[in-house]
């Protein structure tokens, strides 16, 4: 992996982009970032004498703050010390592929380890790759934004990958939306024999709308993830089977961890009084917050409920999918006043509980969500 040296290494004053690279994109100079508002939301460039002071001075002039700069300076501090005329060319790179302002100070806030990869080594065959698989600078450009790790050296094949996805039934178009939807698509997939009976064992044709979901979240997933997985649904009475239909009519319910799925099941069963199997008719149940959806629109709809026996189950499960505003206007402003503000008074105060020691837990966010 290519790392940047210091300015005085002269490893690096040497540097060039291979001739490929030079075919696909103008010789790289360097250039400051305009304080006017750029055209359809591309960055303005400007050639200057005098070359950059360091690698900080070049992310300020393309737009990073000086949060951004200390982001991207504790996760790779070794980029205080880069060549700026590397780290200019890197983002004068990304600019000539069509990415505005706004995705470029995302992607070096977010993954500025980017700075620190090799990009000359076969990069006109990856970029043919990608082009030939986007088929289009619009999609290409949404993919980069999401995962620029894809402009990156590594050892997946691309080509590979994709025959891999059409030899299980899913076109080419089909694919580049589960990578716009699923970043790691490309970088992570991988498929066993175990990982194929599980597709099969789901039961969905190929002509289904939701197989393309199963397939692409199967082969992203690892083995042992997806055993615990299926166990975790086991322990509620559901044959393995069951279990797999259950992914089938919602794949999502694969990215869900087994501590979210106890923790509603815990609820659905214990304070809701319902069977088990009530997920299969509304998978939905598995997907909402337990604190700010979940628990407080049951507590209330049970609450009302009990005021109003007329009120059904049924009009409790609607209400999980129902907006705010339209839940209040169903189950609290359709009662007299006094009522109506007891009701919001405990709908507040039960949104409020949090999870036991949530307030002392270290929430950190690095980079990408994945």
């Amino acid at each position: 992996m290519l790392r940047f040296l210091s300015n005085g290494s002269k490893k690096f004053h040497h540097f060039t982009f291979t001739t490929a690279i030079k075919k696909v994109f103008p010789v790289f100079t360097p250039a400051t970032y305009s304080t006017k508002v750029p055209a359809q939301n591309e960055v303005e460039l400007q050639n200057v004498k005098d070359k950059w002071k360091d690698a900080t001075e070049v992310l300020s002039k393309w737009g990073c703050g000086d949060d951004d700069l200390t982001r991207i300076f504790t996760r790779c501090p070794s980029l205080r010390n880069a060549d700026p005329s590397q780290v200019q060319s890197k983002l004068r790179l990304l600019s000539d592929l069509g990415l505005g302002s706004a995705e470029l100070v995302k992607i070096i806030n977010c993954r500025p380890r980017f700075f620190r990869t090799r990009l000359n080594h076969n990069f006109d065959e990856r970029l043919d790759s990608l082009m030939s698989l986007f088929e289009s600078k619009e999609m290409l450009h949404k993919a980069i934004a999401r995962n620029p790790s894809l402009l990156c050296e590594n050892s997946y094949d691309i080509k590979r990958i994709v025959a891999q996805y059409e030899e299980l039934g899913i076109p080419k178009r089909d694919l580049v939306q589960m990578i716009i939807l699923r970043p790691t698509v490309i970088s992570r997939t991988s498929f066993d024999d175990e990982k194929m009976e599980y597709i099969s064992r789901i039961g969905l044709s190929k002509d289904s709308k939701l197989y393309k979901y199963v397939v692409t979240l199967i082969g992203i997933s690892r083995v042992e993830t997806i055993r615990e997985k299926v166990l975790n649904f086991t322990k509620y009475g559901f044959s393995d089977d069951e279990v797999f239909g259950l992914f089938g009519k919602s794949p999502n319910i694969l990215t869900l961890s087994t501590d979210k799925v106890q923790r509603n099941m815990t609820f659905i069963l214990g304070t809701m009084k319902l069977e088990a199997n009530i997920i299969f008719k509304y998978p939905y149940l598995l997907f909402s917050n337990m604190e700010t959806v979940l628990k407080p629109r049951v507590l209330l709809a049970m609450k009302v409920q009990n005021m109003d026996s007329n009120m059904k189950t049924p009009s409790i499960l609607r209400a999980l999918r129902m907006s705010e505003e339209r839940f209040f206007n169903t189950f609290v402003k359709c009662h007299d006043k006094e009522i109506a503000d007891e009701l919001m008074e405990f709908y507040k105060r039960t949104k409020q509980v949090k999870r036991l020691a949530v307030s002392s837990r270290n929430w950190t966010t690095r980079g990408f969500p994945f």
